[in-house]
């Protein structure tokens, strides 16, 4: 016998599974005010703790130690000075900005009152920080001071506040250093200081036929108890430096050091009614040439990386500047204050922290084209260093954006 069809069939609504697998009742959504609460709450959270954990990333620089703030030098006789006082114009300004908002009143709060770092002693400081580099540094100062002497004159020649384009001073801040960097700086000054004609050094551009007489306590050594990175080793030199302009240059040689003059040079034209300017050593020009071609791609790849990062994360005129890791950049005097002390960074990305501070104090930069070429013997690690300086960026842009660090 055929059944009829809807008998063959089965009737799924018959069956009973114990449960609903289809909710007989419509989910209702709660209203869009609520979701826009609960979304605000949620983008709260996750700022707060961005806010904290930028906080706990943030480099922040250690005080100087008290035997940093000592230097040693060669005595006329040719023996080691003891150690003495660095003199400090920072420490003399924080005081008197300590002092000021001890005294302030709140008819007073609102008026900004401005420092004014201590006069001049000599026209040119020359601060060279130095990790590890008994090998390289003496070629440095050899040509260093064959520049200094010849357009500056003695290293003493020079008056506070007189003007005059005289004296130099070279401080080497030896970077916690584990080999014979200091007594290699030492004897250095020792020979030249005690022999007419001391025999020559020659460095990156030069090979002399004779070496520079220079006069005594025109070198300076600073020694960190501990290794703080390049930028912090900068940083602490330009605390103590006496001249009217400032000058980093790496203890390596690779930027040709007769071009401090176009950079003076530069400077003084961008240099504002308050005696601030920033002159940038450049070798935007050498890319093309054969001393950037040779690099690996790898190399040249992680370069362009960079400054790709730099355009995008940088404010407008720091961003505009087409070589911010060139190891030779100039300073005005007046301009110290606006800068050194507010750093944080103590590694590579050093430079691009000065020239941000720079920039947001209003303070006209100019980037100068210099001779430079590889030195054999760099501390750079291609990748490793690549990687860190781009999160080092990311750090810095994030905590100067969100208040992390100030200019207070």
């Amino acid at each position: 016998m055929i059944r009829p069809k809807q008998e063959r069939g089965f009737d799924v609504g018959s069956i009973d599974y114990g449960f609903n697998s289809h909710p007989r009742t419509e989910f209702e959504m709660p209203p869009t005010w609520v979701l826009w609460i609960a979304g605000g709450f949620l983008l709260g959270a996750l700022g707060f703790w961005v806010y904290i954990g930028i906080h706990i990333l943030a480099p922040r620089p250690r005080a100087p130690r008290r035997s940093e703030k000592q230097y040693v030098t060669i005595l006329p006789n040719g023996d080691t000075s003891d150690p003495k006082e660095l003199p400090c114009w920072l420490d003399k300004w924080d005081a008197e900005r300590e002092l000021a908002e001890r005294k302030r009143t709140p008819t007073t709060e609102s008026k900004k009152k401005e420092f004014k770092i201590d006069e001049p002693e000599l026209f040119m400081s020359v601060v060279v920080p130095a990790f590890n580099e008994e090998e390289r540094l003496g070629g440095m100062l050899e040509e260093a001071v064959s520049y200094l002497q010849s357009q500056y004159g003695g290293a003493h020649e020079g008056e506070a506040g007189s003007g005059l384009d005289k004296g130099w001073e070279i401080l080497i801040i030896s970077d916690g250093s584990k080999d014979a960097t200091v007594e290699k700086a030492l004897e250095f000054a020792r020979t030249h200081q005690l022999e007419q004609h001391p025999v020559p050094v020659p460095g990156p551009w030069s090979k002399p036929d004779h070496a520079t007489h220079i006069p005594h306590g025109s070198i300076r050594v600073v020694q960190l108890e501990e290794n703080r990175g390049k930028g912090g080793a900068v940083t602490h030199g330009m605390r103590h430096v006496r001249g009217r302009y400032v000058v980093f240059a790496d203890a390596d040689g690779a930027s040709r050091f007769e071009d401090l003059g176009k950079l003076v040079e530069g400077c003084r034209k961008v240099e504002d009614g308050k005696g601030r300017g920033v002159a940038i050593g450049s070798r935007a020009h050498l890319v093309g040439s054969e001393a950037v071609v040779k690099r690996s791609k790898l190399r040249n790849f992680l370069m362009h990386s960079f400054h790709l990062l730099l355009r995008i994360m940088t404010p407008k005129a720091t961003a505009a500047i087409k070589d911010t890791q060139c190891g030779f950049k100039l300073f005005s005097r007046n301009t110290l204050p606006e800068i050194i002390p507010y750093m944080h960074s103590e590694g590579w990305i050093f430079d691009v922290e000065m020239l941000m501070l720079a920039e947001s104090a209003n303070i006209k930069m100019v980037e100068v084209a210099v001779g430079w070429k590889e030195v054999m013997g760099s501390k750079l690690n291609v990748i490793r260093d690549s990687i860190g300086m781009a999160w080092g960026l990311a750090i810095l842009r994030a905590a100067w954006t969100l208040g992390v660090y100030t200019k207070e």
